[in-house]
C-alpha cells in the first residue's frame, strides 16, 4: 500500500512538472468556463435588427413602429416605404425579420375591413428568428388590444366585455430561407465547417514541428532553399485534401437531402480563402512551437471553442466586445457568416466582401509572421552547419 501511494504521489509530481499538461487540464476548463459564461452572459437576445416597411405612413403604423422600438428584443435598422430590393436590403442589414404594414392599414382597421400585417422571418438562425418573431407578435398583439378596446369603449361597450373582443386586424408570419426550421439544415453545415478547421489546424501543427523534432529540417532547407517554396510544400497537400473533403461534404447534401444547390461556385471560392487562412495559422504555430505535441495542444485550445464564438448559433452582437474581438480573429467566424449569406439567405458574392476581406487579412498577417519565423529558423540551421 505504501508503494501504491508513493507511485500515486510520483504521478501527481509528473503532472505538475509538465507545463503544457498542467495548462490544458487546469487552464482550459477554467478558460472555457469564463469564456462561455461571457458568451451567454446576457441570457437572452436583445436589440435584434428588423426592417419595417411602412406603406401606410399613418398614425396607427407610427404607433406600431414606436412599439417595436420600445421592445428590448428589437431594434429597427431602417424604415422603408416600398418593397423594392427588399431581399438585398435585408441581407445588408442582417435583419432577422421584415414587418410589412400594408397601404391604407389604418383606414381598413377603422372601417372593420380586417387588414393583414405580414412578418417575414429569416430562419437562417432559428434562435434569433424565434426571439424576434415572438417579440413582434407580442407588440402587434398589444396594438390589437389597444385599437379594438378604444373603439369598443367609444361605442359604449361595458368594460367587462372589452377583453374578449380585440381582433381589428390579422397578423401572418412567413418563414423565409429555412421554412421548416429544420435543425439539420441549420446546424449540420456549421458544425462540419468547424470540424474542417480543427483537422486542418491539427494536421498543419505537425508540418514544421515534426521536421524540427525529427532533425530533418536541415534536409528540407538543403532541398528547398526558398522559404516560400517550403511554406507552399507544407500547405499544398492539405489544400488538395481539403478540396476532397469539400466534395465529400457536397455529396452528403444529396444523401441527407439538404437543399444547398445555389451559389456553390461562389461558396467554394470563399471556402478556399477560409482554408488558406486556417493553413497559415497552422504553420505559424508549427514553426514557433517546435514540438508536435505542444503545437497540437495549443491549436486544440484555439479550435475547440471556435464554433461557439463564431456567432453561428448565438449572435455575435450579444457577446461582450472583448469576446467579439477574439471571435473576429478566428477564420471560422467569417466563413460561417459568408456561408449563411450565400447558401441559406441566397445572397451574392459581393455581399460577402467583408468576411472575405477579414479572412484575407488574418491569413496575410499569419503568412508574413510565418515567413519571418521560418527565415530565422533557416538562418540558425545554416549557421550551425558552418
Amino acid at each position: 500500500m505504501r508503494n501504491f501511494f508513493s507511485l500515486l504521489k510520483r504521478e501527481f509530481q509528473l503532472f505538475w512538472q509538465n507545463k503544457i499538461l498542467r495548462m490544458l487540464f487546469i487552464g482550459a476548463p477554467l478558460l472555457y468556463a469564463v469564456l462561455l459564461g461571457y458568451v451567454y452572459s446576457k441570457g437572452k437576445a436583445t436589440d435584434l435588427p428588423i426592417i419595417v416597411v411602412d406603406m401606410d405612413q399613418s398614425e396607427m403604423s407610427a404607433k406600431a413602429i414606436e412599439m417595436f422600438n420600445d421592445n428590448e428584443v428589437l431594434t429597427i435598422k431602417t424604415v422603408l416605404y416600398d418593397k423594392n430590393n427588399l431581399a438585398k436590403i435585408a441581407i445588408d442589414n442582417d435583419a432577422n425579420c421584415i414587418v410589412i404594414i400594408p397601404k391604407d392599414f389604418q383606414k381598413m382597421v377603422l372601417t372593420k375591413r380586417y387588414p393583414e400585417i405580414i412578418t417575414i422571418v429569416n430562419t437562417a438562425n432559428i434562435l434569433t428568428a424565434n426571439f424576434s418573431s415572438n417579440a413582434i407578435l407580442a407588440c402587434l398583439g398589444t396594438l390589437k388590444v389597444g385599437v379594438q378596446m378604444e373603439t369598443l369603449r367609444k361605442q359604449g361597450v361595458p368594460e367587462k366585455l372589452l377583453a374578449s373582443q380585440f381582433e381589428p386586424f390579422k397578423t401572418t408570419v412567413v418563414k423565409k430561407n429555412n421554412r421548416s426550421s429544420n435543425y439539420l439544415y441549420y446546424l449540420w453545415p456549421g458544425v462540419l465547417s468547424a470540424v474542417l478547421q480543427q483537422v486542418m489546424l491539427l494536421a498543419l501543427a505537425l508540418s514544421f514541428a515534426s521536421e524540427f523534432e525529427n532533425g530533418t529540417f536541415k534536409i528540407l532547407v538543403d532541398k528547398s532553399p526558398s522559404i516560400l517554396q517550403m511554406m507552399s510544400i507544407k500547405i499544398i497537400p492539405y489544400l488538395i485534401m481539403s478540396f476532397g473533403v469539400w466534395l465529400l461534404y457536397w455529396m452528403f447534401t444529396f444523401y441527407f437531402r439538404i437543399p444547398f444547390f445555389d451559389n456553390l461556385p461562389e461558396l467554394t471560392f470563399v471556402a478556399g480563402v477560409f482554408v488558406l487562412s486556417v493553413s497559415f495559422i497552422g504553420i505559424l504555430v508549427s514553426i514557433l512551437i517546435p514540438s508536435q505535441l505542444k503545437a497540437t495542444e495549443i491549436l486544440m485550445v484555439i479550435a475547440t471553442p471556435s464554433f461557439i464564438l463564431s456567432g453561428f448559433s448565438w449572435p455575435l452582437s450579444q457577446m461582450p466586445s472583448w469576446v467579439q474581438g477574439v471571435a473576429n480573429v478566428i477564420p471560422l467566424t467569417h466563413f460561417l457568416n459568408a456561408f449563411r449569406i450565400l447558401i441559406i439567405e441566397n445572397g451574392t458574392l459581393s455581399q460577402t466582401k467583408a468576411p472575405i476581406q477579414s479572412m484575407i487579412i488574418i491569413g496575410s498577417v499569419c503568412a508574413v509572421m510565418a515567413y519571418i519565423a521560418l527565415y530565422f529558423k533557416k538562418k540558425q540551421v545554416l549557421k550551425n552547419e558552418i
